[in-house]
């Protein structure tokens, strides 16, 4: 037990050395490691070694001037992500519970994780009473229509990664086969929606469209599901009209103007 204890003590305090690492270079700029193992009051191995790590994941790289370190890319790109999931979640909030209300069922807002789609706010609509919480939950992107909407529109090397390597069947009615799977991504570009109903979990049915930000990236997708029962093939039409306004609402007010005709439209 001692042991055990031991070995989570040297756990943390490796992690809280590498922060104290990140932080000193967020203050001084670059450093070279004997600097940082004097400010951390650590051996120069000690401090190399938290250096070679954080810089295995690009969140320290070293500078032209060599033995000199700085914060690298990894950290713009976590700050990039924060920012992102933290100004869809505001922005989205209201025109999600709106949408809620008048299709009565639960919308979710997802982004693109890796090479899957993570849940990061959810609004439940009166009929979706005591509705599963899906936020901070990570699901397949073949499987569901967000993820096929975040998938539809990323670049082409993430559906050839996902795509060599077998798509996971949640159901009988999910898309495994990557032709057919391409073949839908397309037609989810085209249209601009994507539906997928019985194919993460039997008797659950959902419709998703995209939300882009100023540049005309697709940054998040938002997703009206429920009951296959009360989202049936014949209403999906008219549930994706109202999905896609909403999610052009949202765009609207992270920056985004469509482009109609050769015209740039303002919201």
């Amino acid at each position: 037990m001692s042991n055990e204890l031991e070995r989570d003590g040297a756990a943390v305090q490796s992690v809280d050395r590498a922060l104290s690492v990140l932080r000193l270079l967020a203050r001084h700029g670059d450093l070279g490691v004997s600097e940082i193992a004097a400010e951390l009051g650590v051996h120069r191995s000690t401090a190399f070694r938290l250096v070679m790590t954080l810089e295995l994941h690009e969140l320290v790289e070293q500078t032209a001037d060599r033995g000199k370190y700085r914060l690298g890319v990894g950290i713009v790109r976590l700050a990039g992500a924060a920012t992102v999931r933290l100004d869809v979640v505001r922005e989205s909030r209201a025109t999600g519970e709106r949408l809620a209300a008048a299709v009565g069922e639960t919308v979710n807002v997802a982004i693109l994780d890796r090479d899957e789609a993570l849940y990061v706010d959810q609004m439940a609509g009166p009929s979706a009473l005591q509705a599963y919480n899906w936020a901070g939950r990570r699901v397949a992107l073949h499987a569901t229509s967000n993820g096929k909407v975040l998938l539809a529109h990323a670049p082409r090397e993430r559906f050839e990664r996902l795509a060599a390597a077998p798509l996971l069947p949640f159901t009988d009615l999910t898309v495994t086969d990557a032709g057919l799977l391409r073949e839908e991504l397309d037609t989810v570009r085209r249209r601009g929606y994507a539906t997928a109903a019985d194919e993460l979990e039997i008797g659950l049915t959902a419709v998703a469209a995209p939300i882009f930000n100023v540049e005309g990236t697709v940054v998040a997708s938002m997703s009206v599901s429920g009951p296959t029962f009360r989202l049936p093939p014949e209403r999906l039409p008219e549930v994706a009209e109202q999905v896609m306004t909403a999610a052009g609402e949202v765009s609207s007010r992270l920056g985004w103007h469509a482009i109609e005709d050769g015209k740039a439209l303002t919201a």
